[in-house]
Parts: structure tokens; sequence; C-alpha cells
């Protein structure tokens, strides 16, 4: 009886929760079939336009042509942010030097909404645009420090007199748990390779390693190196002068940007549209015509379908698991990389990496598929935020690696993690673990007690075996020695900007320049771009949403102790891993 009202109360819960969203949904979708038949926008410009870039609007890896993208389901808002793709981005900025209804760029920077991925390859597809030219005008009520970044490639740079500055270099922030997993009764176990491998060193520390300190360090140091140079480089300031500058915290009003060179002009927002209205000889403000990038870049990727031949972009996205719906998914990529191999339209690959890694067997099965694929076809990658660890381990085996300035490379390193809740258990849930065995060992992997010397011995031959492996493989596929590989792995995490320098990857750029080298080692000059895999729709994750809504709930003190043992069991197991410590969140 017991079982069944929870069953019952449990569908019930689950019955209301899908009524409620699908509400919320039927009315997105309303609007959004609404905008959609009530869009005036041309397949192709007209008339002269600005092309405005609100860096505000979020770049992300991928868009999506999905009429009901702007449903949020996880909150209930519609309307929410359209993302555009980074190479639909580009693409766009690029299209738009030799469109000659485009008579300039607009660039809002008052708010960013991008990685410094995006950022870079925005601004430098920004500078091309200016080859052709055309002015790129930048102007912002506050700037932040990666706005500004953008925005210093203008031609010219306008700031709101009353505007602020944050300019203050590049920060981040790392928490450590152990004292309180120690309170709780929670025990970590790190069993590792690579002295740098600060993958979770915040469980089993309560303070940074000098190691990871330095690792640390030595790659924020060169990200700012990137942005500090081009910065200066556009605005003809010294790099000594500038880092000075944000040193003593001298960047701060409209005013002192002005001073010393970062800003060209303080205007009032009326002044800032009068400047407009100038540059694109018009008297009125109402007669100013903008296009978003975002509706842009729908125009610049239409595509002609009778070129035969392609280039397949294939996104490795996420963390990397063998199962799963979410992320970089061993399961479902493998079928995917098989499906371009066999396309014989298809002349040249680029692998889009941006991971931070994740199971360590599951990366090696993408790598073999890569590596049947790379039989056939060329094979170039593209970095993107990350491609570290595992997404390292994909990405070795390549004729090319193209790295963005700022990406998060390297740590090549393996580790296993081990948690021992027991003392939780007894302690705060007054639960009395017993075990029960046949063998030695037996309950070394249930998460009740810490694994002994001869358990952690065993586990951590497994991890040396995989690190061997893992420096094997990248020296195989980069053509070095592994005594190399393993003076620059050791876990450590590099800036894009460095791994040219230590021969982790060929030539700095974005996935356009990295499209443009698998089209000539493809031998083509005419062709189309098509990318893997297939989206999923947002009816497609509503109807998931759905079908999950039947997982028991219970709200008793009794099921949600349950709930809580469940979780903890479901933690116990030890995986190898080849992840980045962490996903880094920078202040910028």
């Amino acid at each position: 009886m017991k079982s069944f009202l929870k069953t019952l109360l449990a569908a019930f819960i689950g019955a209301l929760a899908a009524i409620t969203i699908s509400f919320f949904v039927l009315f997105g979708m309303i609007g959004a079939l609404v905008s959609l038949g009530g869009s005036s926008e041309p397949a192709a410009l007209s008339h002269e336009a600005i092309l405005k870039i609100d860096l505000s609007k979020p770049v992300t890896e991928r868009g999506s042509n999905d009429p009901f993208q702007s449903i949020s389901l996880t909150s209930f808002r519609l309307g929410s942010e359209e993302s555009t793709g980074i190479l639909a981005a580009v693409n766009a900025i690029e299209k738009a030097a030799a469109d000659p209804n485009i008579k300039f760029i607009y660039i809002n920077a008052s708010g960013v909404a991008m990685s410094m991925t995006a950022l870079e390859e925005i601004r430098d597809a920004l500078a091309r645009f200016r080859d052709s030219g055309k002015p790129v005008i930048a102007y912002a009520d506050n700037f932040s420090q990666g706005g500004y970044y953008v925005a210093s490639v203008a031609d010219k740079v306008y700031m709101n007199r009353d505007g602020q500055a944050i300019i203050a270099g590049i920060g981040m922030n790392m928490m450590f748990f152990k004292d309180l997993l120690d309170k709780l009764g929670i025990e970590f176990q790190l069993i590792r390779h690579g002295k740098f491998k600060a993958a979770a060193e915040q469980f089993v520390s309560n303070d940074i390693s000098k190691e990871n300190r330095e690792q640390n360090q030595v790659m924020m140091d060169a990200i700012w190196e990137c942005w500090a140079t081009e910065i200066c480089n556009s605005r003809e300031l010294e790099v000594d002068d500038f880092n000075r500058l944000v040193n003593t915290l001298s960047l701060g009003n409209a005013e002192s940007m002005v001073e010393y060179g970062l800003v060209n002009e303080t205007v009032t927002e009326q002044q800032m549209a009068d400047n407009l209205c100038t540059l694109a000889s018009v008297e009125k403000e109402e007669e100013l015509k903008f296009i978003s990038l975002a509706k842009y870049a729908k125009i610049a990727s239409t595509q002609n379908f009778k070129i035969k031949d392609k280039i397949a972009v294939i996104y490795a996205e996420g963390e990397i698991s063998m199962d799963g719906q979410e992320g970089l998914v061993a399961k479902r990529l493998c079928p995917v990389i098989r499906k371009v191999a066999g396309d014989s339209s298809v002349k040249a690959v680029v692998l889009r990496v941006n991971s931070p890694g994740g199971d360590a067997m599951a990366a090696e099965l993408i790598r073999l598929e890569l590596e049947e694929l790379r039989e056939s076809k060329p094979l170039i990658v593209s970095f993107g935020d990350y491609a570290a660890s595992g997404g390292y381990w994909i990405s070795a085996n390549s004729d090319r690696i193209f790295t963005d300035r700022t990406t998060l490379t390297g740590s090549i390193g393996v580790f296993s993690m081990a948690v021992n809740y027991g003392r939780l258990l007894d302690r705060h849930l007054d639960i009395n673990s017993v075990s029960l065995k046949t063998h030695e060992h037996s309950d070394a992997f249930m998460g009740v007690r810490p694994l002994n010397q001869e358990e952690i011995e065993y586990f951590q031959d497994a991890v040396e075996d995989i690190y061997t492996k893992f420096t094997t493989l990248v020296a195989e596929g980069r053509n070095l020695n592994v005594e190399y590989v393993d003076s620059v792995g050791q876990g450590r995490v590099w800036a894009g900007a460095m791994a040219k320098e230590i021969k982790l990857a060929d030539e700095t750029g974005g996935i356009k320049k990295a499209i443009e080298y698998a089209a000539m080692l493809g031998g083509v000059t005419e062709y189309r771009v098509v990318e893997y895999p297939n989206m999923e729709s947002s009816m497609d994750k509503f109807l998931k949403m759905i079908e999950g809504s039947e997982s028991t709930v219970s709200m008793t003190p009794q099921g949600m102790i349950e709930e809580c043992y469940s979780f903890l069991k479901s933690q116990n197991k030890i995986e190898h891993l080849a992840r980045v410590p962490y996903l880094y969140e920078f202040a910028y």
C-alpha cells in the first residue's frame, strides 16, 4: 500500500507539472509562430543598413534554427535570448564586408554575454572587416574589460560621458571545501598522475597547491598579454604604460579613458545618435536602419544546395561521458562520425572541440572513430573555450590544430576519486552501516569506508596505465617524443596563446580559419559547410521532460533521507577521468 500511494502521489505531481509546463509552452509556441508569421525581415537586404553587434546578445558555439528556441522550459519564461553560433556570427561579419547594403558596423559594448574565445573570434572578424575600408564604430554606457577588448578594434570608440570603465586585469576565484566536508563527515580520496592535475584538489585540501597556483598564474598572464597587446596595437599605446594604468586603477570614469587614449570622445546618448546619423548620411535618428547580428547571420547563412562538395563541422562540446543526454556523449557522437566518414560528398572535416574532458574510456572511443575517419578524409581541429584533458585526447591525432589564444588546453593527466560518506551517515543521519563481504576488498567500492593503501595502489596502477596511453597517443599524433609530452603534461592547463609554442597546437586562429584550411587540404574551392550532429529541438527537450516527470517524488523526512542516501550511493563508483580541474570562471 505504501508503494502504491507513493507511486500515485508521484504520478499526480508529475501530471500537474506537465499540465503547468504545457500551458506555458503552448502560449510560447503561439507567440513564436506569431513572431515568425509577422516577420518582415527579407531573405536579403534590399536597403542600406547598419550592422549592429550588441555584445550583450549571446554568441555561443552553435546557433539554432529552432523556431521555439525563445521559449525557456526551465524557468517558464517566454522570449528568452536567442543565441547566434560563432561560425554564423563570423560568417555574417565577413559577408557584411562585401555587402554594398551594409554601410558600417556599430558595436554596442555596454554589456557582454560571450565567452573569452567568442570575444576573440568576433574581434578578429571585425579587424578583417576594417580591412575592407568600411568603418567600425563602438560605444558603451559603461565598459567592462571584455567589452572594451572588442570595442578597441573600432576606428572610433565612444563612451557615455557619465559612464564608468572597469579595467583591472583578469581574475578568478577558487573555493576549497575540505574543512566543510570534514564537518559533514565526507572524505574524498584523490588518485592522480600529474603534479599539476588539480582536479578535485578543492575536495582534499583547504588551500591551493604551489603547482596549481603556478599553472593558473601563468595561464592568466598569457591570456592578459594577448588582450593587452591587441588593445595597445589598436590604440597605439605601449603595453607597459597600459599595464601601469591598470595596476594603479587609473582607468575608471569617462574622462580618464579619454585622457589616456582608450576612448576617442565622451558623448550623451543623443550625441551618439547624431554621430551615427552623420556617418549614415541621414538627418534624423528615426531614419537609421539597423540590422542585428542575429538577423543578418540568418541572411548570411543561406547556402547554395546545388554545390555538391562539403566541409563537415562536427561539434564536440561538453563534458565527455559514455552515455547520457547532456554533453559530449560517446555513444551518440560516434555514429555521427561514422556517418560523416561514409559520406563521399564530404571532402574534409573540422572537429570543433569545446570540452573540459571527462571519462577517459569514452574519449578513447571517440578518438578511435576519428582515427578511422582520418583514413579517408583530412581532419582539422578547431579549439573553442576548452580543449583540455579528454578534449585534447580526442584532438591530438589530427592533420592540424587551430587554437584561439584564450582557449584553455592541455591538462594532459588522469585522476580517479573515491568518496567515503560513512561518517556522515553515522554523525548526521544516525545510520549505522554494516558491510558484509566475500573477499578482502569486496566493500572497497561501497563508499562507507576509506580505501586502504593496497586499494589506493591498485587504482594508482590503473591511473598510471591511462596516463602512459595518453602521453603516447599525444606523442604519436603530434610527432613528439613521450618524454617531451610528459614535461608539458603532468595535468598542466595552458592558454592557447602558449599552446603553439609548446607544440600542442599548430596555429592560432578561429573556426573560420580552420574551415578554410580544411577546404585547402580537401582540394575544394567551392563548397558548402554542413554541421553535425543535428541539434535537439526545444520540442524534443520538452517531450523528454514530460517523460521524466513520472520519477518518484517524496516530500516526507523519511523520503528525503532515502533520496539523499540514494544519491550518495550513486557517487561511490570510481571512474578514471581525463578532465580539466574545474570550469574556470574569469572576471573580465
